[in-house]
């Protein structure tokens, strides 16, 4: 591998090549076409390290992220100037850095691991991150638009992100990135050709559409997806656990729709109502209960957000003005991140029972600066016992510091904007300030059938008040102009409105259409509990 007076001596990340070592390097700059056609004293090798680097240390400029690579060589290294190392980053390009991003990327801890898996399932999750800045330059607005705003064109322009994750160790599946305005489900239909059939998908309300659902379950990966309050699947049979089983997409999937009340310390108590789509169909395996306290794994993928974003970006705008220089620059964080990640993952499996949660990002990113900085020659050159130990430096410094059982406790969501939205956005009225939670209360509501509607009591809402004048004509289709009438609407405008709600109904599969405006509830026969236990 040569020696530190080598050209090769800066290609290196300390104890982190033992992850990404040059060998791996090598290989990704032969495959995308990024070697050098002849030997110079910045060799592409070493352009992609110092790529890495600049991540690493994220709050130094290119010529300090340099002389962090250098710190610990001897003898003569080359002294590049600014100029020197732009050119550096612009010859490889952004190919062999996403190129060792999908080579790193892939679950990381074994399946007997703490938190990692539900039954047999990995559990995984994907979500959107639109809070990254980019340098406020014409070739990056001309890539990533222009903000929608009467006051002209203020802050910096966003990118999204949007990763697969492995919830229990935080770890990256897959990822995909561009302009905000595409949405989160044009990316996430982009990860979805990343699950495989070992994996359980927790998803958020944004992640619902019939398309995107088909094609997770296309992949033979199972999902456990919140739907918003709108959606109102039909109920084809009620579960004895208050679920119920529905068609969507040509799916067969199972509902739980349940009531979440967090009692907190201060006295206070909040909640919201929760509907879940899932593939989970078997009330005995997957009972309700336990399907509501699985979804909240979801959140782990913002704990990975968080350490990306505030860990090591610290909340900085990223270095580069053109669109080439982000895509290989966000490559190269979601690279080192991965890297990071697996050298934690390793060091928890070594002490039995630990879960991956328990250790810290930030200790595990400083131990990886330090060692970066204190290495007297690459890590890769010292010989094979000292590559086996992947555990280390970093590791040790994680095991000596393992976090504590993660607490309950609850605060408002807010972020800290003067303008954020999350400052007035606070419906369920959490606690401002921090506040342990004192007990968690899961309420499965079982939906109320059409056919079991008291005809006494009043109607609360358009739809029980269409049910009950259906089932009072015993389910016969009935024509929207005497269910207008029925309902006692007799403006043009009001009956209009009608017209278009029983349309949407009928979309959503609670209503079928027999004729021309003539509509019954779906399947009534089907409308009964389970006789299973």
């Amino acid at each position: 591998m040569g020696g530190a007076s080598d050209v090769f001596a800066p290609g290196h990340l300390g104890e982190l090549t033992q992850v990404v070592p040059p060998e791996l390097v090598d290989a990704v700059v032969e495959e995308t076409g990024a070697r050098e056609r002849r030997l110079r004293c910045l060799p592409s090798r070493v352009g992609v390290y110092f790529v890495l680097a600049l991540g690493l240390f994220e709050h130094l400029g290119a010529r300090l992220v340099w002389s962090k690579l250098v710190a610990g060589l001897t003898g003569p290294v080359p002294e590049p100037s600014e100029k020197a190392l732009r050119d550096l980053r612009r010859r490889i390009g952004a190919a062999p850095i996403q190129r060792l991003f999908e080579v790193l990327a892939g679950p990381l801890a074994q399946p007997s691991t703490p938190g990692v898996s539900y039954r047999r399932w990995r559990t995984v999750a994907f979500d959107g991150c639109s809070s990254l800045l980019v340098p406020s330059h014409e070739r990056n607005w001309s890539w990533l638009g222009r903000p929608a705003s009467r006051l002209g064109e203020a802050g910096y322009p966003r990118l999204m992100l949007m990763t697969l994750c492995e919830t229990g160790t935080r770890g990256l599946i897959a990822a995909a990135f561009g302009p905000v305005a595409r949405g989160e489900t044009y990316y996430a239909q982009q990860l979805a050709s990343d699950l495989t059939p070992d994996m359980l998908l927790l998803a958020d309300r944004a992640f619902h559409t019939n398309d995107l659902l088909a094609q997770v379950a296309g992949r033979g990966a199972q999902f456990l997806v919140r739907c918003t309050s709108r959606r109102h699947p039909p109920v084809l049979t009620l579960l004895p656990d208050g679920s119920y089983l529905t068609r969507i997409a040509g799916l067969v999937l199972r509902v739980v729709e349940a009531e979440i009340r967090t009692r907190a310390a201060d006295g206070s108590t909040f909640g919201e109502t929760y509907r879940l789509l899932t593939t989970l169909t078997d009330h005995h395996t997957d009972p309700a209960h336990r399907l509501v306290r699985l979804y909240h794994e979801r959140w782990e993928i913002e704990c990975a957000y968080l350490a990306l974003r505030h860990t090591l970006l610290k909340g900085r705008v990223l270095r580069s003005k053109d669109p080439a220089g982000l895509t290989q620059e966000l490559w190269g964080l979601l690279a080192l991140y991965q890297a990071l990640r697996s050298v934690m993952v390793t060091a928890t499996e070594t002490r039995s029972g630990t879960d991956p949660d328990r250790v810290a990002f930030i200790i595990a990113l400083e131990a990886a600066r330090d060692t970066v900085t204190l290495s007297a020659r690459p890590i890769a050159s010292l010989g094979p016992d000292t590559r086996a130990d992947l555990v280390g430096h970093i590791g040790t410094r994680l095991l000596r510091a393992i976090l504590p059982k993660r607490r309950l406790r609850t605060s408002a969501r807010v972020a800290k904007r003067g303008i954020s939205r999350y400052h007035t956005w606070n419906h369920d009225q959490r606690p401002r300030d921090s506040a342990p939670i004192t007990a968690i209360d899961i309420t499965i509501q079982a939906p109320t059938l059409p056919t079991a509607l008291d005809p006494t009591r009043e109607p609360s809402s358009p739809w029980e008040q269409l049910c009950q004048i259906l089932t009072a004509h015993a389910n016969q289709p009935v024509h929207a102009r005497d269910l207008a009438d029925h309902m006692g609407l007799t403006a043009p405008r009001a009956r209009k409105n009608l017209t278009s709600q029983l349309c949407l109904w009928t979309r959503h599969s609670l209503l079928t259409r027999t004729a021309p405006n003539t509509y019954k509830i779906t399947l009534p026969d089907t409308l009964t509990p389970s006789s299973g236990p």
